[in-house]
């Protein structure tokens, strides 16, 4: 079994402890030097970091699929700070006072590498060249490694969706949103999964923002949504004067979010690299530079609604990128409780059918957020 945790950048950090381990490590923890940890925050002189928490059993094994008869275990107790999942259980349980629940929708962009025989990386398939976007071909050729569905689903990941990106080798899976916490823990595993799974094939599974300065970026849009208790979409509003479907709530949603926005950049941006896919005006970003965060009805803006029927939300692109952790990006902490947590998504209740918005409803609705008192955002 695992005792394992995230750094800032969503790196997984683990030991390896046998099964006759199990008891002293939920009683003692496992140790770790806290100083060489990415974002704890501790000194070479201060004490180690402990590991250790309470026991959560899933039904499904984590390397069902992987590995025969594994078993999840997540360890989890709130206790220092800086850790991811405390950031996010604080924030979980404010909205859990109200009834509310925030559901999140993980789109992972990631690009495929291989070594030729000079040991220099180079794309996955060296035909996928000219125009890949959305090409069979490119699609097909890597159907080897995209077979990892087959270890995701028998662990709870609903794909539906799989494709092709902009880039060589680029490609992006979707899976079902669930719960903040859920969804952050099934992006962690994604990774692990998705970056064994290539190197049993002889690849390499990154995730970083731009592996290649000539090719788009990776990116991650986040779809995000808050259920009342009955699991009621209360983002939606019928009688929004605007047109837009959306309630009061959802517009205080949309103002944090711009209000908060570069700051929740530390989080959805942690690293250098992310910004080296800034280049305006060209789909080699993944996201045109701006100076600004803006909602819009461009597919580049920082922020969009979703029409999906009822259930439409709010979404916005891809400053939030896969190097981030998804509980320290679904959790970063605000001072008002009203709309809640977090940048760069796409919010939804169900799985997107992608309706065209009217400009002129998308400015009134921009207009709208901007007039609002500062107190509400």
């Amino acid at each position: 079994m695992l005792a394992q945790f995230v750094d800032i950048h969503g790196a997984a950090k683990t030991k390896s402890v046998p099964v006759s381990g199990l008891k002293a490590v939920a009683e003692e923890g496992a140790g770790f030097a806290g100083f060489a940890i990415w974002g704890m925050g501790m000194e070479p002189h201060g004490p180690d970091f402990m590991a250790r928490g309470d026991f959560h059993a899933d039904a499904g094994a984590l390397a069902a699929g992987l590995r025969p008869r594994g078993v999840h275990r997540s360890c989890q107790r709130p206790a220092l700070a800086l850790r991811h999942r405390y950031v996010l259980q604080q924030q979980v349980a404010r909205l859990s006072e109200r009834g509310w629940t925030l559901n999140t929708g993980l789109e992972p962009e990631f690009s495929l590498f291989r070594r030729d025989a000079d040991g220099k990386l180079c794309s996955v398939d060296a035909s996928d060249k000219l125009e890949p976007c959305y090409d069979y071909k490119g699609l097909s050729r890597s159907r080897a490694f995209l077979e990892l569905t087959e270890s995701l689903q028998p662990v709870g990941f609903d794909i539906y969706q799989i494709d092709h990106e902009d880039a060589c080798g680029q490609f992006e899976i979707n899976y079902t949103y669930s719960d903040a916490m859920e969804s952050a823990d099934r992006f962690t595993f994604f990774r692990m999964a998705a970056g064994e799974i290539a190197n049993d094939l002889g690849m390499i599974c990154s995730f970083m923002p731009k592996p290649d300065p000539r090719r788009a970026g990776n990116g991650m849009h986040f779809h995000l949504s808050i259920a009342s208790a009955g699991n009621s979409n209360l983002f939606h509003d019928a009688s929004d004067p605007s047109g837009m479907g959306l309630s009061k709530i959802a517009y205080h949603f949309l103002a944090g979010l711009l209000a908060h926005g570069p700051a929740l950049c530390a989080f959805a941006a942690p690293t250098v690299n992310s910004y080296k896919r800034l280049v305006v005006g060209r789909s080699l970003s993944g996201r045109p530079g701006r100076r600004r965060s803006l909602p819009g009805d461009n597919n580049r803006s920082a922020m969009r609604v979703s029409m999906a029927s009822p259930d439409a939300a709010i979404r916005s692109p891809r400053s939030c990128l896969p190097s981030a952790g998804a509980a320290l990006a679904s959790g970063s902490p605000r001072r008002d409780a009203d709309a809640r947590l977090r940048y760069a998504v796409r919010c939804r209740c169900v799985r997107r059918r992608a309706v065209p918005l009217a400009g002129a409803s998308m400015e009134r609705s921009r207009a709208r957020s901007q007039a609002r008192p500062a107190t509400h955002c």
